[in-house]
């Protein structure tokens, strides 16, 4: 009985084993031909019933025999849109884009430069990453914008670019804050008055301002003596600044704190530049003190590397 299973089994997998050799070797067989209209019925099939690994291995068959050819447009626009189905935005939006700049009066090239842009939108990285096609994908919405500012389309191309602005901004605000955390206090001034600059409406606008408060003490407080005065005054004025627009904000003792520390850090300076000029010695060495080019103990000898934008 066991043998008699044994073979009955054994003689399914065979028949089912020759049965998808068949198949394959069709597909090749008509995959090597140069039956073109056969092999561009086919690859259409196989595209609806989403194969589209198949598929696009006759469409790229197709594509170079076909260039310039009746028909051509059509199977272009399948082309594209296997590549897109297929998750290789690269190449879709590539090909989305060529089929919109080789037949823009097409009924599709409007919808092939909107999915080119949308691409883009795709392939756009986390905030924490290199945000190139985050930027190509704005001009390329803006661009679809610009030339069919009727479009249907236009409404969801505006929410793609705000999305993409959004992770912008979170970019900027992480970069901003790195600043701080590694100690470069001047640069992270810099960077925060840069974002509320580029980026008037930000939710983060109040945490900045404050930001920008401790990060100008902070720069102030590990100033040379002789630059001090200055830094902890400037300090001081985007404290008042602060507590004038924000006046039920939760930074506003910690601000107070900061104005308060900055006003004792001028008193402390002048007093030590009274000593220095009785004290040679103390004199000299504040001289070294020189906190515009060190950097913090924890970016040492990493003078190459860059904060990424």
């Amino acid at each position: 009985m066991f043998k008699k299973q044994l073979l009955i089994f054994s003689s399914v997998m065979l028949l089912l084993i020759i049965t998808l050799a068949g198949c394959k070797s069709k597909y090749e067989k008509l995959k090597a031909s140069n039956d073109n209209a056969k092999k561009y019925q086919e690859a259409v099939k196989l595209y609806n019933k989403k194969d589209y690994s198949k598929a696009l291995g006759l469409f790229e068959d197709l594509v170079a025999r076909y260039r310039g050819r009746t028909g051509y447009e059509d199977l272009y626009y399948y082309y594209a849109y296997t590549n897109y189905k297929l998750k290789d935005y690269t190449a879709a939006r590539y090909h989305f884009k060529t089929f919109a700049d080789t037949y823009p009066s097409s009924p599709r090239a409007e919808e092939c430069r909107f999915i080119a842009a949308y691409c883009f939108y795709l392939d756009s990285p986390v905030f924490s990453l290199d945000q190139e096609n985050t930027l190509k994908a704005i001009e390329s919405l803006q661009l679809f914008i610009n030339l069919y500012p009727k479009s249907d389309r236009v409404t969801e191309a505006s929410k793609l670019i705000q999305n993409l602005r959004d992770k912008l901004e979170e970019k900027a605000y992480a970069n901003a804050k790195l600043y701080l955390t590694i100690g470069d206090f001047q640069s992270s001034v810099i960077a925060f008055n840069n974002m509320l600059r580029d980026y008037p409406d930000t939710k983060y606008a109040e945490e900045l301002e404050y930001l920008i408060v401790k990060g100008q003490y902070e720069y102030a407080r590990v100033s040379n003596e002789r630059k001090q005065e200055e830094r902890f005054n400037q300090a001081i004025t985007y404290a008042d600044q602060f507590t004038e627009k924000y006046e039920g904000s939760k930074y506003l003792k910690a601000v107070a704190n900061l104005k308060g520390d900055s006003e004792h850090g001028i008193i402390g300076a002048k007093r030590m530049l009274a000593e220095a000029n009785l004290n040679p010695r103390l004199a000299a060495k504040m001289a070294k003190k020189d906190t515009t080019s060190t950097q913090p103990p924890s970016v040492k000898g990493r003078d190459n590397q860059k904060i990424p934008y």
